[in-house]
């Protein structure tokens, strides 16, 4: 049982997942969304159930925050399925997929219904890790290191609260944990496999929008502590570049702000809600910028500057 009382995934065992998911449906619970899930998409389901085996288990009739469907479809004039269609409380969101992309196009998907969904959070494109009860935020454009450098502090002993999806409540400096799977890129899925063996992910997706994808699964432990929000206290903006030495620099408050409220999905809806909660997340927050190459390096300098209380 959880935390709070609550089943995992992982107690129904595998058979049961397997039946559920791909019949009835089964409820997940990520950070404060109950999602309802149908997969008929067969080979999807043992990744599936890798993935979400520590998340809450939800039972029973009861509200959602939303109901999501993923099945195979045949394209005109096929055989065979090829393209899946995904579903949102029985609406088609976007066009169908290709079906061997079917499980980024799950994950996608999910964080779609985030961002559409929810503006009641402060939205940030931005990582979410804790240590010593302090929240580091690492805001970042795509391609610039940002989940590669939350796998790794996650796998050295840091919180995992999230990656897509910096949650913050209006009028609060406390990042809303939504621990759900890290979707690796292309050359980061071989570095978080050397960096961390034990580290759990699922299968190689080549040939998407964004390369190849590969899911890593959060640990246990933080999904445990997903009611447990936490103060930002530090905000570091990465960038990974090829061979560049570690460089790490303040950043002054006036840059920062501005930096931040770009990386806000939602800051322009939440007019001067928006404006507030970032600059008092900027103005209670120390601001760096990281330029890094070597990850082992990143990771442990950042580990250093969290137990000298600096991040």
């Amino acid at each position: 049982m959880t935390a709070a009382g609550e089943a995992r995934i992982g107690d129904l065992g595998r058979d049961a997942f397997e039946s559920g998911i791909g019949g009835s449906g089964v409820g997940v619970r990520f950070g404060p969304f109950d999602v309802h899930l149908t997969v008929t998409v067969r080979d999807l389901w043992g990744p599936l159930y890798e993935l979400y085996r520590d998340y809450p288990m939800l039972q029973g009739v009861r509200p959602y925050t939303c109901c999501v469907s993923l099945d195979p479809v045949r394209s005109w004039r096929r055989w065979r399925a090829d393209r899946v269609r995904l579903r949102v409380d029985g609406r088609p969101p976007h066009e169908d997929m290709p079906l061997p992309h079917a499980l980024a196009v799950l994950e996608w998907g999910l964080n779609l219904v985030i961002a559409l969904r929810h503006q009641a959070y402060l939205m940030l494109h931005a990582a979410a890790v804790e240590r010593n009860g302090r929240v580091l935020l690492l805001p970042a454009s795509p391609g610039h290191g940002k989940t590669t450098l939350c796998a790794g502090l996650v796998h050295r002993g840091w919180r995992f609260l999230s990656d897509e999806f910096g949650l913050v409540r209006p009028g609060t400096r406390e990042a809303i944990p939504v621990p759900r799977p890290l979707p690796l890129k292309n050359a980061s899925i071989g570095v978080i496999r050397g960096f961390a063996p034990d580290a759990c992910l699922g299968p190689e997706i080549p040939g998407t929008r964004k390369g190849t994808v590969a899911h890593l699964r959060p640990p246990a432990a933080s999904i445990l502590r997903v009611d447990e929000p936490a103060p930002i206290a530090g905000i570091v903006f990465p960038r990974w570049m090829t061979g560049a030495a570690l460089a790490f620099e303040p950043v002054r408050p006036g840059h920062a702000f501005m930096e931040l409220a770009a990386h806000a999905f939602n800051y322009e809806v939440l007019g001067y809600d928006g404006f507030r909660t970032v600059r008092d997340i900027v103005g209670g927050a120390a601001c760096h910028r990281l330029v890094y190459s070597d990850l082992e390096e990143a990771v442990a300098l950042l580990t250093a500057l969290s137990d000298e209380g600096r991040t």
